[in-house]
């Protein structure tokens, strides 16, 4: 039983703020530009290619099992609303502790420059 989602194993330093209540359930996402995402067997990394995303000192991040089924959902066009309803049938949590979660991730990703709010 999943008790919440991992948390994402990054450290570097916040360059866009995006605060929580910015977000809402309607919020569409999608990968930035600045980055190429490759699956490696089981890992998905992600590459910054352009200076300010991330930490100068990190050049590769690495999304763990659960961010990864969220990552897949970032094209634009999946709202947050139907990542969560679409991980729900995945886990067995709450929506609120997923709303909570994907709110999490999202909100660090795009504080980090990894993916864009549109």
């Amino acid at each position: 039983m999943l008790t919440g989602f991992e948390k994402l194993c990054f450290s570097f330093i916040t360059k866009n703020i995006i605060m929580k209540n910015q977000l809402t359930l309607q919020s569409l996402f999608m990968p930035s530009e600045d980055i190429v995402a490759r699956k490696i067997e089981d890992e998905m990394l992600i590459i910054p290619l352009a200076s300010g995303i991330g930490d100068l000192e990190e050049e590769l991040y690495s999304l763990n099992e659960t961010a990864q089924v969220i990552w897949q959902y970032l094209d634009g066009k999946n709202t947050l609303e139907n990542i969560v309803d679409l991980l729900l049938t995945r886990f067995d949590t709450t929506r609120e502790a997923l709303e909570e979660d994907v709110f999490g991730l999202l909100q660090e990703l795009y504080n980090r420059g990894i993916v864009k709010l549109l």
